[in-house]
């Protein structure tokens, strides 16, 4: 008994050696990169308003006793809303070039009056800001100061899912903090964060992080932490950084040319969930679906039409709509792009003059018309749109009133959706409509194209329940 509990114990002492054996050592690692890693603080000047009674509709010699019965507030330790106050933020960097240059986030420094880095080894050095791009949340930053410690990059497009990671940073102003985790996912979209296909880890990130780095298991920075899912205001388990590919690139645009020029191609996209797919005729739900191709843009220059899928972008494969935005913000105005598209089920090479991003363009509501109306066996009823609805949003019918539970309203379409498209067929008049309606099959659903509030999008529409 005595001699199975030994090699029992024995056994187990063995696993545990080889479990410890497998785990990452990070501190030589840590040794290595921390002397590049810096703390930024930055300060903004914010001049009170000190005319705070007038806008409250009180007199401007009002006593200050009186002043809350008006709802004024306090802004200063005084009690009185006049005078300067400072707004402060932290985040973290690092150093990349040995004569000063530092990449953080934006949002560390945007709108700072001044800029502090402190460096590993306690200098205190002021910042000026080269360049910023709030689109990918990314600034550089210069210190007066030679034979600076510099991180290795990385190549983040070399990364993989169960990787291990390491972020270094300030996390609640406690300096050269280290967390590891792993990479959860890659290519990961957020909302209003079009041009960056972020690095999702597991690795803690907490206020203070924001702009440090993402060091792989080489100690080679392979993204610059950003962001993080929450409902607490802490880590939740879920932190997202930007890529240092897509970071240098826009580093380097903001050292040389003190901008970004971001490819556009000028379409309005949207998923193809599975119903579409089906309606378009494909094998699986994959691409993204074409819904609107601006007006002189390089799209429309190029024959991309409404409806088109976009499948590849210069060969790489576009799996969701999301990739896209990813693939042409890294290409340049004046590139050329070969596009492979699915139209009318069948697939076909387009090849297009990238153009420069411009801003969005603004668009308005709809208001539909009253005048000569149709309804049929969709469970609609519209009418012509008028010329000035054309000119804003091109051609289509306009929906006036939908029938409660019928084939429309179990869609999702509502008064005031403009439908310009029924399965292959451009809707252009109330004759298109009708034809088009005329030849819905009843088994099966097909995808039509409506815009709702400006914006253009595909819906499955079928006759049956």
């Amino acid at each position: 008994m005595k001699l199975m509990l030994r090699v029992l114990g024995a056994g187990l002492l063995l696993l545990s050696m080889t479990a410890r054996a497998e785990l990452p050592d990070f501190r030589d690692l840590v040794k290595e990169t921390s002397p590049a890693v810096v703390n930024i603080s930055s300060v903004q000047h914010v001049r009170q308003n000190s005319r705070y009674p007038q806008q409250y509709g009180a007199p401007d010699d009002m006593p200050d006793i009186f002043r809350h019965f008006f709802g004024i507030p306090y802004g200063s330790p005084d009690g009185r809303p006049d005078g300067n106050r400072d707004r402060a933020s932290l985040g973290s960097g690092f150093i990349v070039s040995e004569d000063g240059y530092i990449l953080t986030n934006n949002h560390v420094v945007e709108g700072a009056d001044e800029i502090l880095v402190r460096l590993n080894d306690r200098r205190e050095l002021e910042a000026t800001l080269v360049g910023s791009d709030p689109s990918t949340d990314l600034a550089v930053l210069k210190v007066k100061a030679d034979h600076l410690p510099t991180v290795e990059l990385g190549d983040s497009d070399k990364l993989d899912v169960g990787e291990w990671v390491v972020a270094i940073g300030s996390p609640f102003g406690f300096d050269y903090s280290v967390t590891a985790g792993i990479v959860s996912a890659l290519g990961r979209s957020l909302p209003n964060e079009n041009y960056v296909p972020f690095i999702q880890t597991d690795v803690a990130i907490n206020p203070g992080n924001s702009g440090g780095p993402l060091f792989n298991l080489d100690g080679q920075v392979v993204g610059i932490n950003s962001q993080i899912y929450t409902r607490s205001g802490g880590f939740m388990g879920v932190s997202f950084a930007i890529p240092i590919n897509v970071a240098l690139n826009v580093a380097e645009q903001l050292k040389t040319t003190g901008r970004v020029d971001r490819g556009w191609l000028g379409v309005v996209i949207q998923e193809v969930s599975k119903p579409l797919a089906e309606s378009f005729g494909l094998d699986k739900a994959e691409g993204a679906l074409v819904v609107q191709v601006l007006d002189g843009s390089p799209a429309e220059k190029a024959g991309l039409e409404s409806g088109d899928i976009i499948t590849s972008v210069n060969g790489n494969r576009i799996s969701l709509s999301s990739d896209l935005p990813h693939q042409i913000g890294r290409l340049s105005s004046g590139d050329k792009a070969e596009l492979k598209i699915v139209r009318s089920g069948k697939t076909k090479t387009i090849k297009v003059t990238i153009g420069n991003l411009p801003d969005s363009p603004d668009q308005a509501g709809v208001t539909p018309q009253q005048d000569e109306k149709t309804s049929d066996r969709t469970g609609l009823v519209v009418q012509e749109l008028t010329e000035r609805q054309r000119q804003q949003y091109g051609n289509g019918v306009v929906v006036a009133e939908v029938e409660p539970g019928g084939p429309a309203a179990r869609a999702g379409i509502i008064p005031g959706d403009i439908i310009s498209m029924i399965g292959s067929q451009s809707i252009r008049s109330m004759a298109d409509f009708r034809s088009a309606v005329k030849d819905l099959p009843e088994d099966r659903s097909v995808a039509m194209r409506i815009v709702r509030r400006g914006q253009a999008s595909f819906i499955p529409f079928s006759l049956s329940d």
